[in-house]
Formats: structure tokens, sequence, C-alpha cells
């Protein structure tokens, strides 16, 4: 691989703000200076641009089945939807089924992954099974795999969901051997109970998957996570965290030293319940779990990103089309056009998070450029034992880097993204800064609207612990 000079940039990281050049070898980091000489390397001027660490996405979900439904992009087009927005590396999901040993799980999801990721690419595995046999495969996994982080469901009761006893168990051996759970809390049995009475008294329409998943729900599975947690000594993770009740729990147990982390998404950041009220079956687009909050959590999350008691955003990229098109009804929405309960949930977005979180946090003035970095790259390499390889701009890491520039503006459309999907959920909306120029591994994959990267041009990351923040 011949080297790679970017010259003149605005180097932003997590805790630097500067400009130099960057000298590129051998797909690492080789030197950063005022002024580098390397007449024999390919020179790319980023004057007037804002240069930073590749986008770390800990959330996604890339052709991911989920009962009756399977999500629309597949590994070669999501990772590709991905890199557009200035993500390098995706941390997606092996879901054991029932009878299957937590290995098994992973190989079989490395195999469709492999040939096709043109980012980098690790998973969480998880467990729905835990059986003592597969209980003793989960060292070999975190030590030798890479794999230090396991997802467990509080939710979705006789498909996904895990009773309490079976989380504690987990996080013991997990935690012992570096590794960290992350939770998706909601009370599920609960919910059930609601989803069932919403449905005899014949409210079938989209907006009841909000109106029987209530915040408080959320609030009460992430206090039990937690606490869950701090008898079983290991950190715990909280996936896509949306209710400020929710986030409550997390302060709390924060304020008391505790290792209880948390993420949350763009679509609660910008969007609110009233997309709830849409008319006809408009709103199944916004079904995703947990549902969209009032504006009084949007406040409240943006106020948890700024001081850190929420330490990163991921999409939790989940793509359901909404019409029934070329890819068939399983990959639809439109599986729960007469049963909200049918509806496949889940949003797209690893495209839009770079651009969206610069918009509406820095160019808004909810958060700093450096913070901007640290939400979406550096906090969550170091999350997931990805750091410094990945998430930071230095001598010896991967380069993988964004130009970016931060005046340049565009409207989010679906005629204009990169993703299998066939709507936005911010059709139309206007935002500053756009992702120019997006190296793999001083590979050069994204410049402008047009794809250089490859299918398979991704390797998987083995990641240390999980957790050590």
């Amino acid at each position: 691989m011949d080297d790679v000079l970017i010259s003149g940039g605005r180097i932003v990281t997590a805790v630097d703000d500067y400009v130099a050049d960057i000298l590129i070898s051998n797909g690492k980091i080789e030197t950063i200076g005022r002024v580098i000489e390397a007449p024999s390397a390919q020179r790319y001027d980023a004057t007037g641009l804002l240069v930073m660490p590749g986008g770390v996405d800990v959330h996604t979900h890339m052709e991911f089945p989920l009962g009756e439904a399977q999500t629309c992009d597949t590994f070669e087009s999501g990772t590709r939807s991905a890199a557009f927005g200035g993500t390098t590396t995706i941390i997606d999901f092996a879901l054991q089924k029932q009878g299957e040993s937590a290995k098994l799980t992973l190989e079989q999801r490395l195999a469709v992954a492999e040939p096709q990721a043109s980012v980098d690419y690790g998973f969480h595995i998880i467990l729905t099974d835990v059986r003592p046999e597969v209980l003793t495969e989960l060292p070999d996994l975190i030590d030798i795999e890479g794999v230090s982080s396991f997802k467990m469901f509080m939710a979705y009761p006789g498909v996904l969901m895990m009773n309490d006893a079976d989380i504690f168990k987990t996080m013991r051996v997990v935690g012992h051997h570096g590794g960290m759970v992350n939770v998706h809390a909601e009370n599920g049995g609960v919910i059930q109970v609601l989803i069932e009475e919403a449905l005899a008294q014949g409210n079938t329409s989209p907006k009841y998957h909000a109106l029987t998943r209530p915040a408080i729900m959320e609030a009460e599975a992430s206090h039990r996570a937690i606490r869950l947690a701090e008898l079983a000594e290991v950190p715990v993770y909280l996936v896509h965290l949306s209710a400020k009740e929710a986030l409550e729990s997390v302060v709390e147990a924060r304020d008391r030293g505790l290792p209880a982390f948390a993420e949350t998404c763009p679509h609660y950041l910008f969007l609110n319940s009233d997309e709830y009220e849409r008319p006809g079956f408009e709103a199944a687009k916004y079904v995703m779990t947990p549902p969209l909050r009032d504006h009084q959590c949007q406040h409240a999350l943006w106020r948890g990103l700024k001081f850190d008691d929420l330490q990163i955003v991921s999409t939790d990229h989940c793509p359901f089309c909404f019409n029934e098109n070329l890819y068939g009804l399983n990959r639809s929405k439109q599986l729960g056009r007469d049963n909200f309960e049918k509806i496949p949930n889940g949003a797209p977005g690893v495209e839009l998070r770079l651009p969206l979180i610069f918009d509406g946090g820095v160019k808004g003035g909810k958060i700093s450029l450096n913070r901007f970095v640290q939400l979406t790259s550096t906090a969550p390499a170091k999350m997931f034992g990805l750091f410094p390889r990945k998430g930071a701009i230095a001598i010896g890491s991967d380069a993988d880097l964004v130009l970016f520039d931060p005046d340049k503006p565009h409207t989010i459309s679906v005629s204009s993204h990169h993703s299998n999907v066939d709507y936005s959920l911010y059709e139309g909306r206007c935002v500053i800064g756009k992702v120019e120029k997006v190296f793999l591994r001083g590979e050069l994959i994204v410049d402008g609207d047009h794809w250089l990267g490859r299918k398979g041009g991704g390797t998987y990351q083995k990641r240390s612990a999980s957790g050590v923040f």
C-alpha cells in the first residue's frame, strides 16, 4: 500500500484541536507533524476541513432476524451506508438460537459478514439460552475470540426475554473475565399485559406501540438491571436509553461510583412522540423499541450527553422497509398493518449519525466539538475494547479518518442515502456539516458521492475488555 499524506486539516479528537499533517503508512498513522515532507505519498489537501477519527457505531443490526422479519440491509449495503456517514467500525449482533452453542452463533455470523463487510466490524452475542454448557463457553469467547460484550433482553417474553436469574448468572461469569453485559431494559411482562389489553379493545394502529411501552417500564427495568450488575460486580451497559426516568437510574448509580453506562440514539434526540399521530399507517415508520418519547426526555438526554451521564451515541440501525417491495413482506413494516404488535421494531440511521449530531449538537450549542468526537468515536472504542486501535488519531493507530466539512449544508433524503431501506426518518431535514472523504486503514473508501470501497474489505476486530472506561 502506498503512503498517504493528509495535509493542512484541522485535527479534532476527544481532547485535541490543532492543524497538522498526517502521514499514513501500511494502514497505520506513521507521523503527525506541522509540515510533513513526503513527496512519494498520495497527498490529500484537507485545508478547511475537520480531520476526525472514523466513527464507531456499537449498535447495528445488519441482515438480522427478528421473529418473522429480517432487516433489509445486508452487511454489504449496511456497511457501505455506514461508510458514507463517516463510520468505519461497527459492532453488530450475533443472535443465539435455542439449543445452540454461543461459539457456533459467532461462527455463523462471521461467515455471513466476512465476505460482505466493507468497514471493520465486531460482534456482541445476544444470549437467549443460558445453559451451564453455554456459560462455560463465555471465557473463551472473551479471551480468545475477542467478544467481550453480551446482550440480554428484559423484553419480548417468549422470544428474547431472559429472567433475572439467568441475567445474573451471566453477569457473574462475564464480569470475572473482563466482559460486560448489555441490557435491553424494559419490563417485558408488564408491557405484554398492556399490549394484550390494547388489542382486546380493538386498538391496532401504530401509535399503540408507544402507548403500551411507557417510560416508567423502561425506568423500572433499568434500575433492576443496574442492581443485578451491582450484586454481580460487573459493568453494565444500557442500550438505546430513551426515557429521562431511566436516565435518572443511571445518574443515581454513577453518583454512587458504580460502572453503569448507557447509550442513546439520534432518533431519541431529534424526534418525539408526536410522530405517532401521523395519519394512517405512516406512524409505523417510527415504530422502534423503546418508542419515541416527549420533549422533556429529549432535553434530559442532551443534558446527559453533555455531562457524561450518557457515554455514547449509537444508531440502533435496524432497518425495515415501509413498503412491501422487492425485498418482500418479511423485510417490511407492512407485516403489522392490522396489528401494531407485529410491526417489525426498528428504524434506519447508520448513515446519518455524524451529520445529525454535529448539526444538532455542535452547531446547536449543546455539546463541544471534542465531545462530539468522544461520543461518536472515542468513547465507543474505549467502552468496547477497540481503543487505541480505533477511536484515536495517534501514531500507531489505524488510519481510520473522516474529512468533514463543518460548513457544508445538505438535505437528508431517501433519494441520496446508501441503505436498502425505502424511507428516511428525517426526510427533508437540512443539516450543516457533511462527510467529504473517509479512509479505512489508510484506504480512501468514500470520496464525496463516490464509493471506492470493497465488498469484503472490512476486517473482524477482536476486542479486549469491555466496560473499562
